[in-house]
């Protein structure tokens, strides 16, 4: 076959791989029960369409043919394993003989596999860290270094967590079904959990040169509006408020050469209204509830910056009182930092300098670079300059984001031609 009848199946063929694969994967996992044998299906099934496909054309459902010839690849080599284990034949027997549309869709009317496959991941069985592994690798395609890097882990380490999560979910026989009503409410926090950190990684990619990486931060809110649908308890539609009131603000968070922009900076004209008026319509439906708790406060804070028309006329005092729920309810670091801030745009620099340095004294943030990003930016605004340069340049050390060390590097210079 000419190498040029194959190169348009190729760049469609690349195209499905990023848009559908992970679909295509959590479908056989379905179908074979299996991860490592879907995989390989998946896999198998991709590179016999590029055999075949320019030659017999693209199929009207590409998607159903790629799950249908990866079904039938991973039966084919379960009876070539056979001849070296008897039990794989039964096992391919029991697979040709199962359900044969590839594209069928139960389990409760939830027409998404890949939401059966994040609470196989999330199952409680299975360690903590393991779960946020497993479904970041298998449901949304991360790389084993970007989810180590996450993890603020080893990829060694990290892949291991996920080989030992596959084993357990094998012989545990962990079912690939959506729980039951009874068993939902214990599995909903992990799901929360995993799902609102694959919006962080899309949203503010942990390194690398892109600041955001919007499939992934797409694929969260699909996947969160999936979840409301199943359970439409005030934190899931709390988190899917979160998501969408900070999603509308990514057309802005970065100037057209790639460069990052700070809240204060932002032009405001760029949000997207029509993610803000339903993320705001869905926290206030979870603040009704009276039942919310972390994500919806944090969606409450979000709508009160989308609500502003520039970062002087934003409500800050709402803010801060809504950082000391927050906290109240979930402690953590970064909170405070977060109401640090909010406390220097409320009550001045000083007020939240001192709270920062407080922080930092205790020694849980002194690797965290936007904490001392932070500090370098009130002893800026106070005119301390020796004391900017130096947290800017702890924070630099410490970012891993190109377009965030670009924008350290340009506060630091800005800051030596004020000499």
């Amino acid at each position: 076959m000419p190498e040029n009848a194959a190169e348009p199946v190729r760049k469609q063929l690349d195209a499905l791989y990023r848009a559908e694969s992970r679909r295509i994967l959590a479908t056989l996992i379905r179908l074979l029960g299996d991860f490592d044998l879907a995989e390989d299906a998946m896999h198998d099934a991709f590179a016999t369409a590029l055999e075949r496909w320019p030659q017999d054309g693209v199929p009207a459902s590409p998607r159903a043919w790629l799950v249908s010839t990866g079904r039938f690849k991973a039966i084919d080599a379960l009876r070539r394993r056979a001849r070296f284990d008897a039990s794989k034949e039964k096992i391919a027997e029991q697979l040709e003989s199962g359900s044969g549309a590839a594209a069928e869709v139960t389990d409760d009317g939830i027409a998404d596999d890949r939401l059966r496959l994040i609470f196989t991941c999330c199952h409680p069985a299975l360690a903590p860290e393991a779960r946020l592994a497993l479904t970041l690798r298998q449901v949304c395609g991360l790389t084993t270094e970007e989810i180590a890097r996450a993890f603020l882990t080893s990829p060694p380490t990290l892949a291991q967590r996920i080989v030992r999560a596959k084993a357990k979910i094998r012989e545990a026989r962990i079912p690939y079904q959506v729980p039951s009503p009874e068993e939902l409410p214990e599995r909903l926090a992990t799901v929360l959990q995993v799902i609102y950190l694959v919006f962080n990684e899309g949203y503010s990619a942990s390194s690398g040169a892109s600041l955001t990486r919007a499939d992934l931060s797409g694929e969260a809110i699909r996947l969160g509006r999936l979840l409301v649908q199943l359970l439409p308890e005030p934190e899931v539609t709390g988190l899917l408020a979160l998501m969408l009131l900070q999603e509308s603000r990514r057309a802005a968070r970065t100037s057209p050469a790639g460069e990052l922009v700070l809240l204060d900076g932002q032009d405001r004209s760029l949000w997207d209204r029509g993610q803000i008026a339903e993320g705001i319509a869905l926290a206030e439906r979870a603040l009704r509830s009276q039942r919310f708790g972390p994500y919806t406060l944090q969606a409450a804070i979000a709508a009160v910056h989308s609500e502003a028309s520039d970062t002087g006329s934003t409500d800050w005092a709402q803010i801060v009182v809504l950082y000391a729920l927050l906290a109240r309810i979930e402690p953590s670091p970064v909170v405070e930092l977060n109401r640090a801030v909010a406390v220097a745009m409320c009550h001045g620099p000083a007020a939240g300098l001192a709270l920062i340095d407080a922080l930092l004294a205790r020694g849980e943030l002194a690797d965290y670079h936007l904490a001392h990003s932070a500090r370098a930016d009130l002893h800026r605004r106070l005119g301390n300059v020796a004391a900017a340069r130096s947290a800017y340049e702890k924070a630099l050390a410490l970012a891993r984001q190109e377009p965030e060390r670009r924008f350290l590097e340009k506060r630091l210079q800005e800051l030596s031609e004020k000499k």
